[in-house]
């Protein structure tokens, strides 16, 4: 049986019916909830740090952010729930602006939309963990958020799976994604 649901903050989207991560579920529990199709059934064992930098394909060194993870590890798995910032559910710009508030202490526009007017924009191979990347899921506005990490991995909150790590490249994101960028402010 399908169900239409909203997709990533705003366009509709026909789903099947599926379970959902728990809020709560880290990397300390040694499962980082990803749908990323060359991170998928890693096998992840050590820290939180190595996990991440496993599912990121990068060196443990190279994530000097240890405030970025730690936030992320908190919601990570947490619900969608439009217009939500709490735990018990979260929309992108939501997660986007608690992100930017708390670790780099940057407020930023409530919605994906004005988030999109405040960067200045950056290809895709000039991205930076933080930067900021825009996908337009139901037509030709931006209405879905994310922040960069490494190597086309991004974190956002997926209208199925909650807070979760996806890849840009992956075919599904890629024909969405309209823009990247670092906040202006």
């Amino acid at each position: 049986m399908a169900i239409f649901l909203l997709a990533s903050c705003g366009a509709k989207r026909k789903v099947l019916y599926g379970s959902r991560p728990h809020h709560g579920t880290s990397s300390t529990s040694k499962s980082i909830p990803t749908d990323a199709s060359d991170a998928r059934d890693k096998s992840l064992s050590g820290s939180g740090i190595d996990n991440y930098a496993a599912i990121l394909g990068v060196s443990p060194r190279d994530l000097n952010n240890k405030s970025l993870y730690s936030f992320i590890d908190k919601w990570l798995g947490s619900p969608h729930r439009l217009g939500g910032t709490k735990p018990s559910g979260i929309d992108c710009s939501g997660f986007v602006g608690m992100l930017y508030r708390e670790v780099y202490g940057k407020d930023l526009p409530r919605t994906s939309r004005d988030m999109g007017d405040q960067v200045k924009r950056k290809y895709e191979r000039q991205l930076r963990e933080g930067d900021l990347v825009f996908f337009s899921f139901g037509g030709r506005n931006i209405d879905h958020v994310g922040v960069y990490l490494h190597n086309n991995k991004f974190v956002h909150v997926s209208t199925r799976r909650g807070v979760i790590i996806s890849d840009i490249k992956d075919n599904w994101y890629y024909k969405y994604f309209v823009r990247a960028g670092t906040p202006k402010i």
